[in-house]
């Protein structure tokens, strides 16, 4: 009688937080950002599932240039996380058990997002779930998370936060959720964060400074791991006097915590 087959792994494989941001100037080689032995591990892989595949390849092509892909990039299993299709009535999660259909086959599979960790303000968390549905040991390599750079350089309350993804659009629900997460913030003595499509980025900060009390510490990181990436953290007075014009091409994190 044969043994049962052994199952493989989900790695979740942490990308730069560079991605489409050659234009802003020279980034950091891949090995300064990630550690060698993550790059070894992405350089072994031959099955993939991406948020995108050409950032995907990308990445990989970085991956190439320091450890030799274990095949031709040609030869590599990638696939796209289904996207959820705009104004459907029907919001049932999608069927990913067939993107894991490798690692019950004995392959390990790996798994990239846009920027940064896999799972975190991340569709990928999803693939994650069906991965332990299935009895699929998940694995997560050390890399950066921008939520978690903003946090630690912002000074504010790092023993208790919460991520609230992207405010409305509309200026007056806007208006409304930034008071809802300050009273929030004042109450729980709890930072914060938040984040903006890049050309949003100078519309979101004009309403923070308009919106919050002059004593809630505002902090914002941009351009995390960039050479000239920034990090400012102050009260809303202090932003209020001045403050350097928020490029409107490069991400951000947006922290606060009322006093």
């Amino acid at each position: 009688m044969s043994e049962p087959l052994q199952r493989g792994r989900l790695l979740l494989v942490p990308t730069p937080l560079d991605f489409g941001l050659r234009d802003h100037g020279p980034v950091p080689a891949l090995q300064e950002i990630l550690p060698l032995g993550v790059i070894r591990q992405a350089a072994a892989l031959t099955h993939w599932v991406a948020e995108n595949a050409r950032t995907a390849r990308a990445f990989l092509k970085r991956v190439d240039e320091i450890v030799p892909l274990a095949q031709p990039m040609q030869a590599l299993h990638i696939v796209e996380l289904p996207r959820p299709v705009k104004g459907a009535k029907d919001r049932q999660a999608p069927d990913l058990d067939v993107l894991l259909a490798p690692a019950l086959q004995g392959q390990d599979v790996g798994l990239v997002s846009e920027a940064g960790l896999p799972g975190v303000a991340d569709p990928g968390a999803l693939l994650v779930q069906a991965a332990h549905r299935q009895g699929i040991v998940v694995l997560a390599l050390p890399g950066a998370s921008s939520l978690l750079l903003a946090l630690a350089t912002s000074g504010l309350n790092g023993q208790s936060f919460a991520f609230v993804g992207y405010l409305p659009v509309e200026a007056a629900a806007r208006a409304a959720r930034i008071r809802e997460l300050e009273a929030l913030s004042r109450r729980a003595r709890q930072t914060q964060l938040l984040i903006e499509t890049p050309y949003r980025n100078p519309a979101l900060l004009a309403a923070l400074l308009t919106h919050l009390q002059p004593a809630t510490r505002l902090s914002v990181s941009c351009g995390l791991t960039l050479p000239d990436g920034w990090t400012r953290s102050d009260s809303v007075a202090a932003w209020r006097v001045g403050h350097v014009p928020l490029p409107a091409d490069v991400p951000a994190v947006f922290a606060l915590q009322a006093a």
